[in-house]
């Protein structure tokens, strides 16, 4: 459907004026820098996750609230760290898996996905599972953006119709056809955003999407201190919102803390981003550089309307801080939050989406290789003055019935803390930490029962009891919803 990606397998569809400057792969130079990286990283971080944190701060309190955020930092972080030192492999014989360095060459490889990067120090066992849970994340993160995208389309039109008739007035209420018609038109720009060649194009979308996590961050951080400071109060308690029973406190608890899983790592296009930088100076000494700017911002703005929207409502936070409709004035500036919302998501759906484009393009290429349906390109104009763009059928189609596809679950589904967090709770530990632990101790030969290997394996357990107990406790929270 795209102009072709860089490692999709197809060769450029027109004439270039100029040869291209070559990376010591063979691919054109990469040009990104610390900035490039640290937008890439905001915009696959902050996200709609944080619009759910102060609900998960009203579940968990003051008290746990705050330091299960300041703790999901320093797993992001370290999970990230780990991984960084991934993108450069020695090369391993064919039957792969061991990580162990090819004598006769003694060159390093570039792993350009995550995928890559389990393939070459883990073996084919590993990259089944990573790709099933990878790709179904990814996916996922499709469904739960529309499902946010028409949260925040509603609340422009109710903010607009409260101020205009007032607060509660029955005309402003909104229908689930309203609801799926902003799925629908969502769906539609994405359709036209899935025609960007590849992930390497993105810079630009990237640099607005981050700009807009940040302008909403931020108003939401400003409301709920404007709110707090004129009520005079701080409000909310150290056990966060009481409940009937202690399994129910203990499932929302465990919702709360899928919500923050959800809201943190970018490990699954860290290498993406990574391969986006140039080599001098070293890539993986800019990505460590970027982890720690983007680590350190997502985590202040998280603590900031995370804190500030419990301290401003209390036990009775909303599920979406801009969209639950605690905030009803100034209207203009809710409107303005929910439109950096949108136009934030945008990007971020694709920057996530262009992952799975990228390996069914190279699938597709590899399996039909004599296929005009799925190599050939065709150029089109679609406007006077506009370049002509290279079409591809295969990727017109799929890319059609993936976006249908999102949107369809999204109409299925709309709950929107309760898919986050189950999102976030699924593959927190198997992406999120053990897969780099397991990859970091090959890549640097880390040996078993070194103080190292001790260290990474307990922060593996202790993950992977976290990761499963937010998981449970958010199928039930989906269950519950979905049945009642």
């Amino acid at each position: 459907m795209a102009a072709p990606s860089r490692r999709g397998g197809h060769s450029q569809p027109f004439d270039l004026d100029t040869a291209p400057e070559l990376d010591d792969d063979g691919h054109a130079a990469r040009t990104g820098n610390l900035w490039t990286c640290v937008a890439h990283i905001i915009t696959g971080v902050i996200g709609a996750g944080v619009l759910a944190l102060s609900w998960s701060v009203a579940q968990l309190g003051w008290v746990a609230g705050p330091i299960a955020m300041l703790c999901f930092a320093g797993v992001t972080y370290v999970s990230a760290v780990l991984l960084t030192h991934c993108y450069r492999s020695p090369l391993v014989a064919a039957s792969g898996g061991g990580g162990s360095e090819d004598s006769s060459t003694g060159k390093m490889r570039r792993n350009y996905t995550y995928m890559d990067a389990v393939r070459a120090l883990l073996g084919r066992k590993h990259v089944y599972v990573c790709g099933t849970l990878q790709y179904l994340y990814l996916y996922g993160i499709g469904v739960a953006y529309t499902i946010t995208t028409a949260t925040c389309l509603g609340a422009i039109k109710k903010s607009n119709c409260y101020h205009a008739h007032g607060r509660g007035a029955a005309r402003c209420g909104s229908g689930t056809g309203e609801q799926h018609m902003f799925m629908l038109l969502f769906g539609a720009a994405q359709l036209v955003l899935s025609f960007i060649p590849n992930f390497h194009s993105m810079a630009w979308l990237s640099a607005v999407a981050a700009a807009m996590s940040f302008t909403y961050a931020t108003i939401g951080l400003g409301l709920g201190l404007a709110k707090t400071v004129g009520d005079g109060a701080i409000k909310g308690g150290v056990a966060g919102v009481p409940v009937a029973t202690a399994a129910q406190k203990t499932w929302l608890v465990a919702q709360a803390v899928g919500d923050i899983a959800f809201a943190y790592p970018y490990t699954i296009v860290l290498l993406e981003i990574q391969d986006t930088l140039r080599s001098s100076p070293p890539e993986g000494e800019t990505m460590r550089r970027g982890n720690v700017v983007a680590v350190l911002a997502t985590t202040f703005f998280y603590l900031c309307v995370g804190c500030f929207g419990y301290a401003a409502f209390g036990n009775a936070a909303p599920g979406n801080l801009l969209t639950g409709f605690g905030f009803y004035e100034p209207y203009w500036l809710v409107d303005f939050a929910n439109a950096c919302i949108i136009l934030h998501i945008l990007g971020g759906y694709q920057m996530y989406s262009q992952q799975i484009f990228m390996v069914v393009d190279r699938w597709f290429a590899a399996r039909f290789p004599e296929s005009a349906f799925v190599n050939k390109t065709y150029p089109v104009r679609f406007l006077p003055g506009l370049p002509r763009y290279g079409l591809n059928l295969q990727r017109l189609c799929f890319r059609t019935a993936y976006v249908a596809t999102t949107t369809a679950l999204a109409v299925v589904f709309p709950y929107f803390n309760e898919v986050l967090g189950l999102l976030g709770a699924l593959t927190f530990w198997p992406l999120v930490i053990y897969l780099p632990v397991q990859m970091y101790c090959v890549q640097r030969r880390v040996r078993a029962w070194t103080p190292t290997w001790v260290a990474l394996q307990a922060f593996n357990v202790v993950c992977f009891a976290v990761g499963t107990f937010a998981f449970v406790g958010c199928v039930e929270g989906v269950v519950k919803k979905r049945l009642g």
